[in-house]
Order: structure tokens, then sequence, then C-alpha cells
């Protein structure tokens, strides 16, 4: 009998704390960083070739380089802190723990070994009734916490303690859909929760 190879692959621990404002409405979740090698800054969504950030300053700020310094080339990590806490986000991602069974960022060879403990996090978070996900794996893991299936992308399915957990397109540049459309998506969640 062969043995699963995967064990000898390193495992990950996720780099950050959660990133929990006061009075938090949301929380965003994807499914795990990039190798550091990737980062150009240090939080979440950290690849410059991810449209999270581009998607958010299109939505709150009308401009989608507002968080992002065009000649440096790398978002602006404060910048990106103040809109999250005047906007009522949180941040975390729905693994721990992984294995990155190809050495790349692609959540199709991700092995989550850990989960978040998402029930903890959301009693940090009592104003928080909306939990959403960055893509299919993310959301797959949530639904796995819940109990719930996995919401078409731009719905939503509501939990039985009345949590609504949101699939919304992954903001990578793998997923085929143009920056603006993947706004349309994010902007009708954002209105829904009412911060926009």
């Amino acid at each position: 009998m062969e043995s699963d190879s995967s064990e000898y692959l390193p495992v990950e621990c996720h780099p950050w704390e959660p990133f929990i404002p006061t009075g938090a409405k949301i929380l965003i979740m994807g499914t795990f960083p990039p190798g550091n090698h990737r980062w150009s800054m240090d939080f979440y969504y950290p690849n410059r070739t991810n449209d999270f950030w581009f998607v958010m300053g299109h939505i709150f700020l009308g401009d989608r380089y507002a968080l992002y310094d065009r000649q440096a080339k790398k978002f602006d990590p404060d910048a990106i802190k103040r809109l999250m806490a005047e906007k009522h986000i949180a941040l975390s991602d729905t693994a721990r723990k992984v294995r990155r069974l190809k050495g790349n960022a692609s959540d199709k060879f991700l092995e989550i070994l850990e989960p978040v403990p998402l029930h903890d996090l959301l009693a940090q978070m009592p104003d928080c009734h909306s939990v959403a996900t960055t893509g299919e794996k993310a959301a797959g893991v949530i639904a796995s916490i819940t109990g719930t299936s996995v919401p078409k992308m731009g719905d939503m399915v509501t939990a039985p303690d009345c949590l609504e957990i949101w699939r919304m397109p992954s903001t990578s540049r793998a997923y085929p859909l143009a920056l603006e459309k993947k706004a349309e998506y994010y902007a009708a969640m954002f209105r829904h929760v009412g911060l926009l």
C-alpha cells in the first residue's frame, strides 16, 4: 500500500490574525494567502494580480486604483485598513493550516488541514450577521462548517442561526470575469447588508 505523499509536504500556518474592526457588520473570507514571494503588502489579498482591493476601491471610492500605489506597484495597507474599519468590514480566511499540493496559490491544489473556528470568530463580532466568501473553495469550507448548501454565485443562504452566507466571485485574475462585473456582485451584497 502506497503512503500519501502529501504528508511529506510542508504545513503552512496562516500569517495574519483576523482583521476585526469595531462594529463589524460583515466578514469577508478567502481561502488562504499565496506564498509570500507574491505579496505586495503584509495583509489580506496581498497579491497585486488579485482584484480584491481594486474591486473595493472601485465600489467605495469610485477609483479602482484608490488603494494601490501605481509607482511603487503595491497596495497601501494603511488606507485599506482605514477603509475596512470605516465600512465595518472584517477579514479572515477559511483555512488556518494548509498544504500546497502543487506548490502554487491555486485553491484547487490546497489541502485544508485546519479550518478557521468560524463561530469563535463571529462571537467577537456581535453586529456581524453576514459572511461572504470570495470563491468556490472558501464557500465549500463555510458550507461544511455551518451545515448549509453552497450558494449560487452572487447569492446567499441562511444558516439555522440566521447567519447570511454569501458566495461572491473569486477576485483572482484566473477567474474569467471583468473587474466591473465582479464589483457588481460585491456592490449588490454590500447594499443588502446596508454598507452602500
